[in-house]
């Protein structure tokens, strides 16, 4: 069983039918005895990260999110779920993340237009199960208006160009995270979400 975190934002009916059509068994859930006995966690998000902070805070998700991480469960962050990863935003200085990977969150300075929206290509930085399937160059749908920035540099799994080149994709130990919309990226985005429900095994499909 794969648990979509329900946190009151992000596109949980697109994230969880994407799912679904690769084989994956979904439930999308904000009981936390639900997410820390998942087989796999996904972390969707769209919206602001000091008010998702807040959701996540008030409905007692915090803990179930750092304790499904820590057993190994397969994770997979997807826009604002990448950023939430993170020990603090631009966005709003003063909020806490998640503190799972550290570093930063930093907006996009630039005289391109913000939010970066529309299709780009991926760098891949090193070989990750989840995108054994994804050829490097492959195009992904973006909309964020900013990017991560972690202190290792040994968790970039992709990278992207818009005005410089940023992290599009993270990934270490059970935990993967992009910064694209793999539900919205038509059949390589779907070919991700197949792999991410590969690791989960035959009994959540």
């Amino acid at each position: 069983m794969i648990a979509v975190i329900d946190y009151g934002m992000g596109n949980l009916r697109s994230v969880s039918k994407a799912l679904e059509l690769v084989g994956g068994q979904v439930i999308v859930t904000s009981n936390p005895d639900e997410i820390v006995g998942a087989d796999a966690v996904v972390l969707p998000g769209v919206g602001a990260f000091g008010h998702a902070m807040d959701n996540l805070l008030q409905r007692d998700l915090v803990a179930p999110i750092t304790e499904s991480i820590a057993s190994g469960t397969p994770f997979l962050g997807i826009c604002l779920g990448l950023q939430l990863l993170f020990d603090e935003s631009e966005e709003d200085a003063g909020v806490k993340g998640l503190g799972i990977i550290p570093g930063s969150v930093r907006r996009f300075n630039t005289t391109l237009k913000v939010p970066h929206m529309g299709w780009n290509e991926l760098s891949l930085k090193k070989e990750v199960p989840v995108l054994k399937n994804t050829p490097d160059g492959s195009f992904m749908y973006f909309v964020h208006s900013y990017y991560v920035d972690p202190k290792d540099t040994n968790v970039v799994a992709a990278t992207t160009c818009y005005d410089r080149e940023f992290v599009s994709a993270i990934a270490t130990d059970n935990v993967f995270a992009t910064q694209f919309h793999p539900e919205k990226s038509a059949e390589k985005g779907l070919a991700i979400l197949k792999e991410f429900c590969e690791l989960v095994g035959p009994a959540s499909q």
